[in-house]
Parts: structure tokens; C-alpha cells; sequence
């Protein structure tokens, strides 16, 4: 079985990215193929590093509160692509109102600071393990 690839993006301006390697880092050492695209990615690259690395994952890290303009560009971009079954998870700081706008559009993980490395390593594997086993 080969391992779960992953790509860890940081969408928009925001500059902080300590988060994201911390994630990146986490998911490695669990036994993940990690992808981390860099600061300033537009959702057109994150989408195009998805498709060109064969993504089973993607992890949007978002501090800046674009993500209600982020998410569903990048949720339109994959289905556009035919990747609408990869996973796409957020973390970040997301206002308690916008989570189910972000459920509806197709975002499956959210993860507000403080969420324990081993429940998102878990939620990951939990959802794209049998995709992952059909390769």
C-alpha cells in the first residue's frame, strides 16, 4: 500500500506559517507523503500541485480570514479538475458561524488552534485510508 500524500498549502497573504510546517512535520512522521507548496499560493497552484503530486489530502492552513473567498475557489477548482475525491481540510482561525458554510461546500476537516496533532493525523488517514488501498 502506498503512502497517503498530502499538500499542505498556505493560501492568500498571510505570512505565518509556522503552523502549516508544524502540520507538515506531524503528518510526515506519522507515515505521510507530505507536499508543502510555500507561503502566497493562489488556489489555481494549490489545486495544480494537487493534481500534478496525484493528492489524496489537501490542507489549507488560513490565519488571515479569507478562507469564505479561499475555500470555495478551491473547492469549484477540484471538481473542475475531476478531484472530487480528494479530502480538503482547513485549519486556522475560522469564526464558529462559517464552519457549516464550509461543510456545505464540500470542506470535510476544520481544525481551530489547539486541535491535537493526532486527531487530524487520524482524521486524515480515517478518510482517505480506502482510497489509498484501492491504489
Amino acid at each position: 500500500m502506498r503512502k497517503i500524500r498530502v499538500v499542505i498549502a498556505k493560501p492568500g497573504l498571510d505570512g505565518h506559517d509556522r503552523g502549516a510546517k508544524v502540520i507538515a512535520r506531524a503528518l510526515r512522521d506519522a507515515g505521510m507523503e507530505v507536499i508543502y507548496t510555500g507561503l502566497r499560493q493562489t488556489p489555481d497552484q494549490i489545486v495544480g500541485a494537487a493534481l500534478q503530486e496525484d493528492a489524496d489530502a489537501i490542507g489549507l492552513s488560513i490565519l488571515s480570514g479569507a478562507h469564505m473567498h479561499i475555500c470555495p475557489r478551491v473547492m469549484e477548482l477540484l471538481r473542475e479538475k475531476g478531484l472530487d475525491d480528494v479530502l480538503v481540510v482547513i485549519g486556522g482561525i475560522i469564526p464558529d458561524q462559517d464552519i457549516p458554510k464550509l461543510h456545505e461546500m464540500g470542506v470535510k476537516g476544520i481544525f481551530l488552534p489547539g486541535t491535537p496533532m493526532l486527531e487530524i493525523i487520524d482524521f486524515i488517514g480515517a478518510n482517505v485510508r480506502s482510497r489509498v488501498e484501492q491504489t
